[in-house]
């Protein structure tokens, strides 16, 4: 009885582990630490599955006590033994059969968990996917910016968001002139006007 508490506190602990381990990975948009929790993840997963195997087998042994008790009681009616040895089988077997279903629950409840961290684990490598492409396509779209600013020699004002505007540089980056037009103002009459200053 005393090794099946040590086996609960250690389910415990893991499932204890695991929610924490939820709380980082709802918590962290940091790449490097998603990858060390879906690491960590992945190890943790190993750990639930050999418990589960664990919990599987204690079930096995514990089915073939209450087959053992059961016989024992079979024997012990054909033998017409004692009343107080019949209700001692009886209780014990009505206690291996409550053990045998608390060691299901367990069960249940490390199964859960697995499927939970198998989909985190998914959403994890999805989220990195998505990072890697993020940062390919930022380092696309600066390449063209820079592309465009060179070949045009006009520095776009994104921050502006009222106007219009921008800078006319040199070939070095240098800002030579400051332009501004109205929302409102004709697109060929914006490109006319840019066209003249540089």
């Amino acid at each position: 009885m005393a090794a099946d508490t040590g086996e609960r506190l250690a389910v415990d602990e893991v499932l204890s582990f695991a929610q924490d381990l939820v709380g980082v990975l709802r918590a962290s948009n940091d790449r490097d630490a998603n990858a060390q929790t879906g690491a960590g993840a992945r190890m943790l997963l190993s750990a639930c599955r050999s418990d589960s195997d664990d919990l599987e087998l204690q079930i096995r042994e514990h089915q073939e006590k209450i087959h053992s008790c059961k016989e024992k009681i079979d024997k012990a009616k054909a033998e017409t033994i004692t009343d107080d040895e019949l209700n001692a089988l009886q209780k014990k077997m009505e206690e291996k059969l409550q053990e045998e279903k608390q060691l299901r629950q367990e069960l249940r409840v490390l199964r859960d968990e697995l499927d939970n961290l198998d989909r985190q684990r998914t959403s994890i490598e999805e989220r990195k996917d998505a990072v890697k492409k993020k940062k390919k396509d930022m380092q696309k779209a600066e390449r063209t910016f820079s592309m465009c600013v060179s070949v045009t020699n006009i520095m776009p004002n994104f921050e502006d968001q009222e106007k219009i505007s921008g800078y006319i540089v040199d070939k070095t980056g240098k800002k030579i002139e400051k332009f501004e037009f109205e929302k409102t103002t004709p697109p060929v009459e914006i490109c006319d006007k840019l066209w003249k200053k540089i």
